[in-house]
């Protein structure tokens, strides 16, 4: 397999893979005895790199968690999905903002200066690209040039890594935390927060939970947006998530009964999955009400269905009632009703037109 430092550096390859690698294992990975694995374990224990033997019947060698980050050893299709993943979580904007505790102090300027402005998958991705072989390299540049996307770039809404991070911790063991939260309008404000889950819809991290200030017993349902939040304290004490928890739901329902200029109420004649076609659930909250005996409790049938979504205008939305092509009544606000009227009189007056040579210029 070539010199003894090529072996070694395979084996950290090996053992970052994950897992306990029995000797036998590796000595057969490396075209070597199990004296020599042993051997080479010592070479990387000697460069600080946390390598732990486990005894026992099924025992080897591992790594162990360490003070620093190991250098890091990927294969070639390693490390063009690693670059890849950066490029469209960046894209999508998905990437935590790297903070002043993420930085360090080595690097090159323009990492520095990557980190100063950009995220965190910035900063990887060109530390990653600086050091590939140029064979790897030219590999890479021929996909990212080829590359096309259906979608605009996500609107830049990252997270700082510090905050993600302690809002990760606190969810994991049930820890309250204090957050300082910039709403909407510009308000600033400190609250408690019980963190159910973190959620990505759209380009943006939420975490979702309640605020227990406002009721001691069941707390208040509570929605934020990471990217708002400028500090998070871990605070003494733990909560218990109620039974059956989905962040994800509790988080798109959140969004669709946010506090917008229109509410809107509608009745709509169809299943949920029709409708959920074109107002999906981060949109519009569907009340199913309880079936007639005759209609049994199948989900694909078609009965009226109570529908409530906010926004903040309502030219969009004739065009969605228009394509769900099912009959609706509109309960509120007037205002839409006109504009749904008004719609229907253009598709009508266009209808009715005839083909005019000069007027389409064909």
């Amino acid at each position: 397999m070539g010199r003894p430092t090529s072996r070694v550096l395979t084996l950290l390859e090996l053992l970052q893979s994950g897992g306990i690698r029995t000797v036998a294992e590796l000595a057969d990975r490396l075209g070597v005895d199990g004296r020599t694995v042993r051997r080479y374990v010592d070479h990387l224990v000697d460069l600080d790199i946390p390598v732990e033997a486990v005894r026992g019947r099924y025992g080897g060698y591992r790594l162990a968690p360490g003070y620093r980050l190991p250098p890091l050893m990927l294969n070639d299709d390693e490390a063009l999905a690693v670059l890849l993943g950066l490029v469209v979580g960046r894209r999508a904007g998905l990437l935590p903002a790297t903070g002043a505790a993420g930085g360090t102090a080595t690097g090159t300027a323009g990492e520095t200066a990557a980190t100063a402005t950009g995220t965190a998958g910035e900063t990887a991705a060109a530390k990653i690209r600086r050091v590939l072989p140029e064979r790897l390299a030219r590999r890479l540049d021929a996909v990212l040039e080829s590359l096309a996307f259906t979608a605009e770039p996500g609107e830049a809404a990252t997270p700082e890594t510090g905050v993600l991070l302690a809002v990760a911790d606190a969810v994991r063991h049930r820890r309250p935390l204090s957050i300082r939260y910039t709403a909407r309008d510009g308000r600033r404000s400190e609250r408690t927060l019980h963190p159910y889950g973190i959620v990505t819809h759209a380009g943006r991290w939420y975490v979702t939970g309640t605020d227990p200030e406002v009721d001691p017993e069941i707390g208040q349902d509570r929605t934020f947006r990471l990217d708002r939040i400028a500090d998070a304290r871990p605070l003494p004490g733990s909560f218990e998530p109620p039974a059956g928890l989905d962040p994800a739901r509790r988080v798109l329902s959140g969004l669709a009964k946010a506090a917008y200029r229109y509410e809107v109420t509608l009745r709509i004649h169809g299943t949920v999955e029709q409708i959920r076609a074109r107002l999906p659930a981060s949109v519009a909250s569907i009340e199913e009400p309880a079936p007639a005996p005759k209609e049994g409790t199948d989900p694909h049938t078609e009965r009226w269905l109570h529908v409530e979504l906010r926004a903040e205008r309502l030219d969009w939305l004739p065009p969605v009632l228009a394509s769900l092509d099912r009959p609706f009544v509109i309960e509120r606000p007037d205002e839409l009703r006109g504009l749904v009227i008004a719609l229907a009189d253009r598709l009508a007056a266009s209808a009715r037109q005839a083909c005019d040579p000069d007027r389409t210029g064909r």
